[in-house]
């Protein structure tokens, strides 16, 4: 999984980097094919928002989220995409399944 940080009107710590890869971390249990990864931090007066990029095999999954504390809002985000990949995922095996694959057929 490629990681790519950016920081708009903010620069990312090494704090920041590695609790980012901590909670991603985390979506590689549900769904080992994560190609890429690009987030986005940024700070607009007492906001700070946190936007990530997903690219996934046949899909790019985004999510936004903005609190007041950094941490905080990077927590909701892995929270919503971790929610979206799990939805990705059940969308693939269902598609897969209904091709009526031979191991799916009743025995006669």
């Amino acid at each position: 999984m490629n990681l790519h940080l950016t920081g708009h009107h903010l620069d990312v710590t090494p704090a920041l980097r590695e609790y980012v890869q901590s909670k991603l971390s985390r979506l590689s249990n549900h769904f080992d094919h994560v190609i890429d990864v690009k987030v986005t931090f940024s700070v607009e007066k007492l906001v700070q928002k946190v936007e990530a990029t997903l690219h996934v095999p046949g899909n790019d999954l985004h999510a936004e989220s903005s609190a007041e504390n950094m941490y905080s809002a990077i927590d909701t985000l892995t929270d919503k995409l971790d929610r979206q990949v799990v939805k990705h995922k059940e969308k693939i095996s269902d598609h897969n399944q209904a091709n009526g694959a031979l191991k799916h057929q009743p025995i006669e």
